[in-house]
């Protein structure tokens, strides 16, 4: 083998060591009911991402808007990933107009400097998780709230933060979206595969997640039709802050980007110390959607609620969900 040839070999060999990890970081992205709805193909110099349907929820998302949603968070978590390693990345969204399923490319450009932000990034994943403890008694600084809605407008969505007035109005259409859920069997039953002991394993929502009494908030989390492990105290989330992840159209890019959104603000929030919890049953009751999208003055689409909130230090990090191993969401060619 010549010098060019040896050497050429050896740059090969990083690229594929980047991608790889770029695809085993974009595991730890957050998902609905943590199903991890992706599928990497990696080949050559590039990455490709797959809606796996196998891990949909056919009753709670029937048109995949927030495993798509879910996909987009795996691509952010990919991009930050790949930066870190020093690398610029042409991204190609939807590039197979005859498989929609084909949501993203990511083929490595050229080489850039790893900066000290790209690294906290990507040191932040490790660190970001789903918490669904009532918040403490202390405010989300405004600054803070502010850098978190930059971060989401960079990565292409919106972020609305709701008046006092409206989160009375989000806690109505949360409660009558749980209501609707409970009724139906099929929602119940869906719900109860993916949570507790009977969930697949490596995904899922284990109890341990799982509030062990109902939190005292006045905007209802899931209910997951049983009690976990979590420890909660009594506090109430009257300083949380809630809103919603928006942006102009309602089509399955706009997902995509929403989900690069999220990852981007759920990121920067984790750094500057906010915690954050998603809060999807209204998007998943389609009469509650059109209602959140009320929020909105009926102008944009809603694609996600979050709540905002700071935590007592001494009550230490939620626990992680658990994660499915790379052979399960990567494939070599």
């Amino acid at each position: 083998m010549t010098t060019a040839a040896a050497i050429r070999a050896a740059d090969t060999r990083a690229e594929a060591r980047a991608l790889s990890a770029a695809a085993t970081t974009a595991g730890q992205a957050p998902s609905i009911h943590n199903t991890q709805p992706w599928h990497w193909r990696l080949t050559d110099n590039q990455l490709d991402l797959h809606l796996d349907h196998s891990r949909g929820l056919e009753v709670t998302d029937p048109d995949s808007r927030l495993a798509i949603l879910s996909c987009g968070a795996a691509v952010h978590h990919a991009l930050v990933s790949l930066a870190a390693a020093g690398w610029h990345v042409a991204l190609a969204r939807l590039p197979d107009a005859e498989n929609p399923d084909h949501l993203a490319q990511l083929r490595l450009d050229h080489r850039i400097p790893v900066t000290p932000t790209a690294i906290r990034h990507l040191q932040t994943i490790g660190l970001r998780h789903t918490d669904r403890r009532p918040t403490s008694s202390a405010t989300v600084d405004a600054d803070k709230l502010r850098v978190i809605v930059a971060a989401v407008a960079s990565a292409g969505a919106g972020l609305h933060v709701l008046r006092p007035d409206q989160v009375y109005d989000l806690a109505t259409a949360a409660d009558h979206a749980q209501h609707t859920e409970a009724d139906e069997a099929a929602w119940q039953a869906e719900l109860q595969h993916w949570t507790g002991g009977t969930r697949p394993l490596g995904s899922g929502i284990p109890d341990a997640a799982i509030p062990h009494h109902t939190p005292q908030t006045t905007v209802p989390g899931r209910d997951f039709g049983h009690h976990g492990n979590l420890l909660v105290s009594d506090a109430h989330d009257r300083n949380a802050v809630f809103a919603i992840l928006y942006g102009t159209e309602d089509t399955t890019l706009d997902w995509l980007r929403a989900g690069e959104a999220l990852s981007a603000g759920w990121l920067t929030a984790t750094e500057l110390g906010v915690a954050v919890l998603p809060l999807s049953a209204t998007i998943e009751v389609t009469a509650t959607r059109a209602f959140i999208r009320h929020l909105l003055a009926d102008l944009d689409h809603p694609y996600l609620v979050l709540r905002f909130g700071a935590h007592d230090p001494a009550d230490g990090p939620a626990p992680h969900t658990p994660r499915l191993p790379a052979n399960q969401i990567i494939e070599r060619a």
